[in-house]
């Protein structure tokens, strides 16, 4: 939080439950969650980092299903960092009581699986190794083609993801003309980012939404939060810390709140044309009903 920067964590649903319910009594974003059968309930491109420590995800597994999901969340140029096994496996797999070859073979797989994502290793330093996802697939066409495994997804909506099964593909980024392009548009440094029109919209690639109607409604929820502080002067004083917006539209309530201390889950049905991600806001798609009187 020193640094100005969301972060969301998830556990799955067995004793790493109550992890979940101190992160969220410690005012942290926290959901339970994890990589099963389902595509996470999040749309493409919206994270700038995953981390995982110690998750003991079977990432290699299953043809590298849920590795290719961490990529489809990724934003182009985003990270993965990784601490724990096999990471580090020459001086601590004595304390993991694992055998070193395994180990091995296990780092070798995952290594070779990240680069047929066309992702670059940055670093490995002790326990902990980052990859980074390319900002566009222009080289990663021909290298997918050549390789055969993975293929990329043919699904045309790779943001449509409640109750859908994830799939051992690769998500495509949107095509740019420019190596050094940023597929689907560069996002703004935060804090500019928060109060600027992603490039989805600026593009139009979102039906009924402009640069305008995001700025009108950016300024509708500065007008009513003012109001909001006037009738609950103890929601800004630091009493209040978890706030969840069950219908979010375009994330302004949460935008205008951003100078509080406070955070804000963003709800957006499932159903829901746009979402909140790219401006730099948490949210979930959420099986609450679309309403039309937002």
């Amino acid at each position: 939080m020193d640094y100005n920067i969301l972060t969301m964590s998830f556990a799955p649903l067995d004793v790493h439950e109550a992890q979940v319910q101190f992160a969220l009594e410690r005012g942290l974003p926290a959901m339970v969650g994890l990589l099963s059968t389902y595509q996470l309930p999040y749309p493409s491109r919206s994270f700038d980092v995953a981390h995982c420590s110690r998750c003991l995800v079977p990432w290699t597994s299953y043809d590298g299903l849920y590795l290719m999901e961490i990529d489809r969340v990724l934003r182009p140029g985003g990270y993965w960092v990784v601490s724990g096994p096999p990471i580090s496996w020459k001086t601590s797999y004595r304390g993991w009581e694992r055998d070193a070859k395994d180990l091995q073979k296990e780092q070798i797989s995952l290594e070779n699986l990240a680069t047929r994502l066309c992702w670059k290793k940055i670093a490995e330093r002790g326990p902990i190794a980052v990859w980074r996802k390319p900002t566009n697939h222009l080289h990663c066409i021909q290298k997918l083609k050549a390789l055969k495994s993975p293929t990329f997804c043919v699904k045309s909506d790779p943001d449509a993801v409640w109750y859908t099964k994830m799939e051992p593909c690769v998500t495509p980024l949107p095509m740019v003309n420019e190596i050094k392009d940023v597929a689907g548009g560069a996002l703004e440094k935060w804090p500019k980012r928060l109060n600027t029109a992603p490039p989805r919209i600026r593009s139009g690639f979102i039906e009924g939404i402009t640069v305008k109607s995001f700025n009108e409604d950016n300024q509708l929820w500065k007008k009513r939060v003012s109001h909001y502080r006037i009738i609950l002067e103890s929601l800004f004083s630091g009493k209040f810390r978890n706030i969840m917006d069950m219908n979010a539209g375009l994330g302004g309530f949460a935008a205008a709140l951003a100078k509080y201390p406070v955070w804000v889950m963003n709800a957006v049905p499932f159903d829901a044309k746009h979402n909140t991600l790219q401006t730099g806001i948490l949210s979930s798609f959420s099986p609450f009903k679309l309403s039309n009187s937002r």
